[in-house]
């Protein structure tokens, strides 16, 4: 246990809601007494980075994250994981005479009932040595210092083990805990800050069975965690998020690497070609989450480049050109499903009026966009329509169509050329077959109760409304419309959840369940003209 007075540095602390490290231990010129110089997790707490009148005490990986505060009796230095365990997991008998009341929880609290024995119940509830996932997120762990073999004799089959915002100071008692739970897969260290090992051989003994690591908002390097996985010889999903990360490496990796997905979501990655350099090692990748980073363009790819990812997510980066995406199609010939929404291209009010029919047709492989799958019938008028802006919008020779669409001839021999002279024709065809939708936004949710009442108010309620048009195929998902809905309001598409009432002929509102986002609006029974109130929940 650290000494409150003096703690070493390097030790984890927290003080009211702040956690940070100890980067500091002594006196301060022109003061009394001993200071405490941290890094604080969150920067908003600090005030400097470690310099105090002109002299450097320490140094912080995030600027102005240091302060100096005092040795007191309100810093926390935390708690052993078996204590945190046994706290959160085993609640201690009451006595076997005792009755106790207890709140029925479907009752919101207005039914009390006695019960008696629950110490058998509680007993029942102590067999740590059942127990699969533990979450001991915030609990503020910081050591193991009961005898060696206490926490395999106590939880040996852990599969799940979650010590994210915790106290522990390093990677090696990380290893110390994990070596005593032999079947641990799963390991979430989020908002950590962990020294690297100093005992390889220890790592490899304590991570030999893990699949799944997080470590999102840790600050960990890519060359850190690469040295950290080396360790884990059948690691398959890692996660690095909010990690600050603003560069990657193109080493190869020590070893055949197994990772299948990487997620890098909000960091500061800008350059496509160094990340595909990075992720070349790791031969056995599928996924990517590349989500609100700062990628702002995507060249074509050159002979013998690309990866063999099926899902890729590039949303809220800063994307603006079509180009980019015909690129993507050459970087990732497998591409099964990809997130795009949020970048420039898709939210510009031109480019990104039929961002998902242009999309859909320039990527061959794709079987959703966005979270929204795309049927058969979808994408060959998602083609057909893209072949008809070319014919209208696009160059006139052949050899500039081919340069400036990639996909043109291959569509052109799918569906037939289109005519130069019907071109407009075709436009009109195509535009025909969009259908125009009346929504109507409201604040809150409609005080539907019944029928009658739903006909009787709907059209002061739709008057009431703001109404906005849009134009959608009838093949599009109801996913795909929650979407466009998302966009057209400027709503965050990954964090708004919308309901949506569709009217029927009598007037009355049916609600369109989650459950039928799958299905074609076609297939609803919404048609050109139809009412639709949207709100968000």
């Amino acid at each position: 246990m650290a000494n409150p007075l003096r703690p070493a540095e390097g030790t984890r602390l927290r003080l009211a809601e702040h956690t940070g490290t100890v980067k500091f231990v002594g006196s301060v010129e022109n003061t009394t007494g001993i200071w405490l110089g941290v890094e604080w997790d969150d920067p908003k707490r600090g005030k400097h980075d470690g310099v105090k009148d002109g002299k450097r005490y320490f140094t912080c990986r995030v600027p102005n994250a240091g302060s100096f505060i005092r040795p007191t009796s309100s810093i926390s230095y935390g708690t052993s994981f078996l204590k945190a365990l046994y706290s959160k997991y085993v609640e201690m008998p009451h006595g076997s005479d005792s009755q106790e009341k207890v709140l029925l929880g479907s009752s919101n609290g207005a039914i009390e009932v006695e019960a008696v024995d629950l110490d058998k119940i509680r007993g029942k509830f102590a067999n740590l040595d059942r127990l699969r996932e533990i979450s001991l997120d915030n609990e503020n762990v910081s050591r193991y210092d009961e005898p060696a073999g206490t926490i395999r004799a106590t939880c040996p089959s852990v599969r799940g083990l979650d010590l994210s915002t915790s106290l522990i100071p390093s990677w090696d008692l990380i290893a110390l805990i994990s070596v005593e739970l032999p079947a641990l897969q799963r390991l979430s260290l989020n908002r950590n800050r962990l020294q690297s090992p100093r005992d390889q051989r220890a790592m490899t003994l304590a991570f030999s069975h893990l699949i799944e690591l997080r470590l999102n908002g840790t600050l960990t390097t890519w060359n850190e965690m690469q040295q950290i996985t080396a360790a884990m010889p059948i690691l398959r999903i890692i996660e690095m998020g909010y990690n600050l990360i603003d560069e990657l490496s193109t080493g190869d990796l020590s070893q055949g690497s197994t990772i299948e997905t990487i997620n890098l979501d909000s960091n500061d990655l800008r350059d496509w070609v160094h990340i595909y350099d990075s992720l070349q090692p790791y031969t056995s990748l599928e996924r990517v989450v590349l989500t609100s980073n700062k990628i702002d363009k995507i060249s074509p790819p050159l002979i013998g480049q690309g990866l063999n990812i099926k899902h890729l997510s590039l949303s809220f980066n800063r994307l603006e050109s079509w180009g980019d995406v015909d690129a993507l199609s050459a970087w990732c010939p497998a591409l099964n499903t990809l997130t795009l929404n949020g970048n420039p291209l898709f939210d510009d009010a031109v480019l990104g009026r039929n961002s998902r029919q242009m999309t859909v047709a320039r990527i061959p492989t794709l079987v959703a966009l966005d979270a929204a799958t795309i049927s058969a019938k979808e994408r060959t008028d998602c083609e057909l329509f893209y072949l008809s802006h070319i014919a209208l919008h696009g160059s006139k020779t052949e050899q500039e169509r081919n340069l400036t669409y990639p996909r043109w001839a291959e569509l052109c021999k799918k569906h037939g050329r289109p005519a130069e002279r019907d071109t407009n024709h075709n436009q009109d065809k195509l535009s025909r077959r969009l259908m125009e939708l009346n929504m109507y936004h409201c604040n809150a949710a409609p005080p539907f109760s019944n029928a009658d009442l739903q006909a009787a108010n709907a059209n002061s309620l739709i008057q009431d409304a703001e109404r906005i048009i849009l134009r959608v195929l009838p093949t599009m998902t109801l996913r795909a419309l929650r979407l466009k809905i998302c966009k057209t309001m400027k709503y965050s598409a990954s964090s708004t959840a919308l309901s949506l009432w569709l009217q029927m002929q009598d007037g009355s509102f049916t609600l369109l369940e989650g459950d039928r986002d799958t299905q074609d609006l076609a297939w609803l029974g919404i048609e050109s003209g139809s009412n639709i109130i949207f709100c968000k929940t």
